[in-house]
């Protein structure tokens, strides 16, 4: 099947199952797993951080992440369109006790410097305390502009608050900026990393900072579930995806830019945006549900809705997009 619904969809490689099979492994609980041990040591220097923690998914990270920063009664500041606010099961606020306030994203994703000034509560035993600026790149296939968070970094910093970046797809951000990991990284005091993306690990995420914010997290892992044991073998596919899948998303990005001229070609169709691996379309409410049966039925797995998303990955070829995109002219070409 040709998957454009998510780069999660992806499955390990020959090599990366290989480099499963090989690894060494430990009690991670114990802090025994050599290989754990390894990759959280190298992202983190590579992400200019003191450390590391390894967690089962990027969700977990990102809320053992706010639980580090936040204590209960206390707020967040947050995008309505971030994945820590919108996407992930309110956990914030179920498990955490943690207030979300949540600001509108700019069309580029960032949110405004002076709502979030505005936005910061005073001392005062009415209000939530506000303890946490949290920035999403990429958001949407948007990359951040670096002069942007730097700004709003430094405000969140002189305002006491914390900051945090879900860098889920960061590596996306890295590739098509240039930038460097640590570049994009800085500023922020925690930066949850996740593997089972456009890098095509099946599972993980790994949270940096400093010492003290992971030992704090290390701890919510354990209470939200997240301890595992010979989780070697799942951070050896993250190392190999270090290696060998970061260069290769530019091809990710090169295929979403080939789908969205494609589907610009359709007069039924409005692409939106194209950012990254992501692109964004509108088409007919009414050919919604069709559009999506008569792509199914030709080996193609999509998410038809008014405004649709689809996501390039490393299992899908030039060839693939072109596949695609013809199917969609056929339907409506009927």
């Amino acid at each position: 099947m040709i998957d454009l619904r998510s780069d999660t969809v992806t499955r390990p490689s020959e090599g990366m199952l290989a480099a499963m099979t090989r690894a060494e492994t430990g009690d991670d609980v114990w802090g025994d797993d050599p290989t754990v041990l390894r990759l959280q040591a190298r992202l983190a220097e590579e992400a200019g951080k003191e450390a590391g923690l390894f967690f089962p998914s990027g969700t977990q990270s990102n809320l053992a992440a706010l639980m580090a920063h936040c204590a209960r009664g206390d707020e967040y500041i947050v995008g309505q369109a971030a994945h820590t606010y919108k996407y992930e099961g309110g956990g914030a606020a179920v498990l955490g006790s943690i207030q979300p306030q949540p600001l509108d994203n700019a069309e580029d994703g960032t949110i405004a410097l002076e709502r979030i000034a505005a936005a910061i509560k005073p001392l005062d035993d009415h209000f939530a305390r506000t303890r946490l600026l949290a920035l999403e790149n990429t958001i949407g296939g948007k990359v951040l502009p670096a002069a942007y968070v730097a700004e709003a970094t430094r405000l969140a910093h002189a305002r006491g608050l914390s900051t945090h970046l879900d860098g889920a797809r960061v590596f996306n951000a890295v590739v098509a900026s240039g930038q460097s990991l640590a570049a994009l990284c800085a500023g922020f005091d925690s930066v949850s990393i996740c593997f089972s993306k456009g890098l095509g690990a099946p599972v993980g995420s790994v949270l940096v900072g400093s010492r003290a914010v992971i030992d704090v997290a290390h701890r919510w892992r354990k209470v939200l579930g997240g301890g595992m044991r010979q989780s070697g073998v799942l951070a050896a596919a993250c190392l190999y995806a270090l290696d060998h899948n970061v260069a290769r998303l530019a091809d990710d990005h090169a295929n979403a830019a080939r789908l969205a001229a494609g589907l610009a070609q359709i007069a039924q169709v409005k692409v939106m945006s194209q950012a990254t691996n992501m692109v964004f379309a509108q088409f007919p409410q009414e050919h919604c549900a069709p559009l999506e049966a008569w792509l199914k039925e030709r080996g193609v797995l999509t998410q038809m809705l008014y405004a649709s998303r689809f996501v390039t990955h490393l299992d899908l070829s030039a060839a693939d997009i072109d596949t695609f995109v013809e199917a969609v002219k056929a339907y409506f070409a009927r």
